[in-house]
């Protein structure tokens, strides 16, 4: 399942809309879509249609150090990318949609690709989520859909219900 996240500029932020550009968000193309959005698209939520509580979730590849690669092969930005997620403004509106308890984030990341073993990522990634380590998951056998779908279950799926 995916869901496209997008969020409007509200009200409170009146004084930062007077001192930019500014376009008409009505504004429609020929197709009658939306000419401007902004915001975020998420790769997939899981959805409990019992309740209603919903995990986002973002799929993350990067190539990444490993022992049979120079340590430039580490280079890339995807997992820092991911970190917007943790901003104030993204957290709140992601965390109301969900409707998850404080007790976890209210996305789930999957890295895959070499960033899964790269030892300076892998550190990273651990620090920055810290006691939230069922909000990642390291993707490191991507045709072991078993050992993902075990980790979501054991780890995520209480917290749904």
């Amino acid at each position: 399942m995916s869901l496209l996240i997008f969020i409007q500029l509200i009200n409170y932020q009146s004084e930062v809309l007077a001192k930019i550009y500014n376009v008409d968000l009505n504004e429609k193309k020929l197709n009658g879509e939306p000419k401007y959005k902004w915001g975020i698209s998420m790769d997939f939520a899981i959805r409990n249609l019992q309740n209603g509580k919903i995990l986002f979730g973002e799929i993350k590849r990067q190539d990444g150090w490993v022992k049979t690669t120079d340590m430039q092969a580490g280079r890339g930005n995807t997992h820092e990318r991911s970190c917007k997620y943790f901003t104030p403004g993204l957290m709140k509106i992601i965390r109301e949609m969900g409707g998850l308890s404080e007790e976890i984030l209210p996305f789930w990341i999957i890295f895959v690709g070499d960033i899964t073993r790269d030892p300076r990522r892998n550190r990273e990634i651990a620090y920055w989520f810290q006691e939230y380590t069922k909000n990642y998951y390291m993707w490191r056998n991507i045709n072991d859909i078993g050992d993902m779908l075990d980790f979501f279950e054991n780890n995520l799926l209480p917290y749904m219900l």
